[in-house]
């Protein structure tokens, strides 16, 4: 099949320079691609090439990421930032509405948001492996109950301090267990699972233009007596995930509800009810010392809280579908782009 031209561009919107892959006709249908955290537009190459031989696909770099105008995050804003940020581009080019809106992993988290805000504006949701409507750490059950007050185990100081050591230094081995290279081999996919070596480099490069700092990868963090010791702050990637801050429950609730599709890779160890990037998960399995067992912090039940959202949501008039694809990890348009192309082009054209 002949390959579609995708072009990278930039515009200024009110809040900020924002980077962007687009192909196709500006006369079809709309359809935005948010990405996730550590990564940028570039982890939907094949989904653009895909995708916008019906649609006019446009998949910017969220802000903290890639080519992105540079500006920290306000935490305390939960997702806003983002979402603004969407609204803000929608608006510059004059994107006609309603729009279809895929978010992968944080950025599903975007687009339940922005659907939260701006319902009319939303034809459709697909949602890939989304960060739980609750955030990422310290709740323990389905309605999103925090482990302590203070929400103990989320926000900046969850981030690994060597990986984030290793992508400010632009590292691209994989001497380091915690090298980016490692961790998109083994946690974004599911090993063994490999893309091409250009491929890999290319994914590499977008791990590392992630944006390092205060007000950026992973954000501030807190001491606390309450266990594993870290408490959310209130700048940064990371703390803007924290249930402190993030909670998207409302979603239920929105107006204009459009039809969602999540999809979730089955062996996902990023967001999971058995999440390795979970301090509830990481203290019962004896990776972190002291863990207060399962009545005080057990392992966040992500997929659990996101189904149950969802659910409410079907209660309220809603319409979703879980589509579960089994020997995938996070990335399921990547590990197996001919099957989620498909799925999704079919719930694309039935909307």
């Amino acid at each position: 099949m002949t390959a579609v031209s995708v072009e990278r561009k930039l515009i200024s919107t009110e809040r900020l320079g924002v980077s962007y892959l687009t192909g196709g006709n500006p006369e079809n249908q709309p359809l935005l691609l948010v990405h996730g955290n550590v990564s940028s537009n570039l982890f939907w190459d094949e989904t653009i090439q895909t995708l916008s031989r019906n649609y006019w696909v446009l998949a910017p770099d969220l802000r903290g990421y890639g080519e992105t105008e540079s500006k920290p995050i306000d935490a305390t804003r939960g997702v806003r930032d983002w979402s603004d940020d969407l609204k803000s581009f929608v608006e510059a080019l004059n994107i006609r509405t309603p729009i279809h809106m895929i978010g992968w992993s944080l950025g599903g988290g975007i687009v339940m948001q922005y659907a939260i805000d701006h319902s009319p504006d939303v034809k459709s949701l697909v949602l890939i492996n989304p960060i739980s409507p609750f955030g990422f750490g310290g709740t323990k059950d389905v309605t999103g109950t925090p482990c302590y007050s203070n929400f103990a185990g989320s926000g900046g100081g969850t981030a690994n301090p060597q990986f984030v050591d290793l992508l400010k230094t632009g590292d691209r081995g994989s001497e380091h267990p915690n090298s980016p290279r490692n961790v998109l081999n083994q946690f974004y996919f599911k090993p063994p699972f490999r893309v091409s070596s250009e491929r890999e480099e290319q994914f590499v490069s977008s791990m590392l233009k992630t944006k390092i700092g205060k007000g950026f990868y992973p954000g501030g963090f807190e001491t606390c007596e309450e266990w594993p010791g870290v408490a959310p702050g209130e700048n940064g990637i990371n703390n803007a995930m924290s249930p402190k801050y993030l909670n998207l429950s409302s979603f239920a609730e929105i107006g204009t509800k459009c039809p969602v599709l999540w999809i979730r890779g089955a062996n996902d160890l990023i967001v999971s009810d058995q999440s390795f990037f979970d301090f509830g998960y990481l203290g019962s399995l004896g990776y972190v010392p002291d863990w207060p067992g399962d009545q005080v912090y057990p392992p966040q039940p992500m997929v659990s809280q996101t189904r149950h959202v969802l659910e409410q949501y079907q209660l309220n008039g809603g319409k979703f579908e879980e589509f579960v694809m089994e020997e995938t990890g996070h990335s399921p348009q990547i590990e197996n782009h001919e099957m989620f192309s498909d799925k999704v082009l079919s719930f694309l054209q039935s909307v």
